[in-house]
């Protein structure tokens, strides 16, 4: 089947499934080092990963057929923006999803002119880092509430 996408509002409820799907597979991900800090370490990392939904520009789903597999958003930062909760479920990865939702936000980024694209990901998502870097994003120092998360890894692609 052709991939195809969606642009959906931050709450629409196949959007929040494929968050809980990520939330899911990304505690369990880092749940050793979350262990390591302490309760202010936890407290600044959840509040650096939490997203408010009145700061989503943009949610866009990727299909396989009727079936959402994918999810990833975007919200202001500065002359920027930031991408947001980039997610394939594990059962369709290696379809090329992530590039397709990696790419739909680069042209919406375009489109309004953006300087750059930044994100924040985890220093265990290995496979998402080489996507990136293919996708010719730069590691950058951590930005932002970021600089919080002793495990993050933060990228940019000028655009």
């Amino acid at each position: 089947m052709e991939l195809t996408v969606e642009w959906v509002d931050w709450l629409d409820p196949r959007a929040v499934q494929q968050r809980e799907l990520m939330e899911l597979e990304t505690t369990a991900m880092y749940a050793d080092r979350q262990a390591e800090l302490d309760e202010a370490g936890r407290i600044a990392v959840s509040a650096a990963l939490t997203v408010a939904p009145s700061d989503v520009s943009h949610t866009v789903l990727v299909l396989d057929g009727d079936i959402v597999i994918g999810h990833a958003a975007l919200r202001p930062f500065g002359q920027s923006l930031e991408v947001k909760k980039v997610f394939v479920d594990s059962n369709h990865r290696g379809k090329g999803a992530a590039r397709r939702l990696m790419n739909e936000l680069e042209g919406v980024a375009r489109e309004g002119n953006a300087h750059s694209l930044v994100l924040q990901t985890g220093h265990v998502q290995v496979p998402a880092m080489v996507l990136y870097e293919s996708l010719g994003y730069q590691r950058i120092d951590a930005f932002g509430h970021y600089a919080a998360i002793p495990f993050g890894v933060c990228f940019e692609k000028t655009l």
